[in-house]
Parts: structure tokens; C-alpha cells; sequence
């Protein structure tokens, strides 16, 4: 069987939105919007289909990014997927997008950065297999840097230029990063289909979010 998926990412206003089919990404759309995406998703993703000529009854698993990043950005693509998962009566496969950072790489371990504003990162190391070989936290990135395990490892992100000044010194100055694309919707697609053949997908409640920092409303009034 090779299912056809339909994957999102809106965890930041760089998001984007990806048809998977045969271990390939058979369109993708980047997306950007400093006003989230619940307003204009829906209407993304009905062109996207009329391009691909697909039906979305055609669909077999619905992805989404679950975080981290934006807590608003994090809930319309989980909900989004969620509903039209439901509607149809299909399974669901949740992605953190740092997996999906780590999925370009190409070394044993790879590190994946995303800017988490605050002067602090998300970040998370994984195995080949995109299997976690540290959690996936927020913290300062000189703080993070120097509590990497020793060895060879890929840092990766999507925006270098964030981070670049920070290596000077350390044992990543030279290797510095590989930078791979905004657009991460395919690469969710495509773990999300090995995850569906594996078996993996899920009942659209079940999907949850991994927020891994709490929200600006909790900080504030812990404060």
C-alpha cells in the first residue's frame, strides 16, 4: 500500500503544507504569515489539492507539526488535521518539527535548532532513525552547545544567521551548520507515511501537542 498523505506545519509564521505519495513529496507549498494561519489555511490547502489534482477523501493519514514553536501556530495545525481526520475517518501521525529539522541530515547524530525567542532555542539530538537521543528542551544555546555529548554531531536548522555568532569558540566553529529548508511540511509528510506503514498512526483525539515551553499566559502569572 502507498498511502497518500496530507501534511502541515504552522508552528511558526513560516509554515507550509506537503502531499506525500510513495516516499516522495508530490507538492509542496510554503507558506508565510505574521498573522497565523486558522484565516487562510483552508484555503492553502484547497489549492493545493486542485493543483495536485487529488480528493481529500483520497487522503489516508493527516500530519501535522505538534511543536514546539508558537502555541496559537501549534493548535490550528493540530486542529485542522484533527477535524478533517475525523470528518473522513482516518488516522492521524503527530511530528515534532525539530524531527523534521533532523530528518535532512545526514550524520549518526544530528542536533536540531529552532529559534524559541527569549535569547533561547528548542533543540534535540537524534539518532539516524530520527529516534530521540536526548529530550527535547528550551535554554540559552551557548548553555546547550557545551552540554552536547562529545563526538561528531550535524547541527541543523533553518536559519543559520540566528545562531552563527554563537559557535566562535566552540568545538562546532568550523563544522558550523547545515541549513535546511522553512518548508518542513514534505519532510513531516514523509516521516508521518513510514509511521502509517509501521502502523503508527493514531485516533485524531489522541494527538497532542509538545509545547516543551509553557505558554506566555502560564509564565506571566507563575510571575
Amino acid at each position: 500500500m502507498t498511502p497518500r498523505i496530507l501534511a502541515l506545519d504552522t508552528t511558526t509564521e513560516f509554515g507550509s503544507i506537503a502531499l506525500v505519495n510513495q516516499g516522495a513529496v508530490a507538492w509542496e507549498t510554503p507558506l508565510h504569515s505574521s498573522q497565523g494561519f486558522g484565516h487562510i489555511l483552508f484555503d492553502h490547502i484547497a489549492t493545493l489539492f486542485e493543483n495536485a489534482g487529488w480528493r481529500l477523501d483520497q487522503i489516508d493519514c493527516f500530519a501535522a507539526a505538534r511543536g514546539p514553536g508558537s502555541f496559537t501556530g501549534v493548535r490550528v495545525g493540530l486542529a485542522a488535521v484533527k477535524g478533517l481526520a475525523e470528518a473522513l475517518g482516518r488516522c492521524v501521525v503527530g511530528v515534532s518539527n525539530l524531527e523534521a529539522i533532523a530528518w535532512h541530515g545526514t550524520a549518526p547524530l544530528r542536533a536540531a535548532i529552532a529559534d524559541a525567542r527569549r535569547g533561547q532555542i528548542y533543540a534535540g539530538v537524534y539518532d539516524a532513525k530520527l529516534q530521540p537521543v536526548s529530550p527535547e528542551v528550551v535554554m540559552a544555546f551557548p548553555e546547550w552547545l557545551a552540554g552536547l555529548p562529545p563526538g561528531e554531531i550535524e547541527l541543523l536548522t533553518t536559519d543559520q544567521a540566528a545562531f552563527l555568532a554563537a559557535l566562535t569558540g566552540t568545538r562546532f566553529e568550523k563544522a558550523g551548520f547545515r541549513e535546511v529548508p522553512r518548508a518542513l511540511a514534505g519532510a513531516i509528510g514523509r516521516i508521518a507515511e513510514e509511521r502509517f506503514l509501521a502502523g503508527m498512526g493514531t485516533d485524531p483525539a489522541a494527538l497532542d501537542a509538545s509545547y516543551v515551553r509553557r505558554s506566555d499566559a502560564e509564565l506571566f502569572w507563575r510571575e
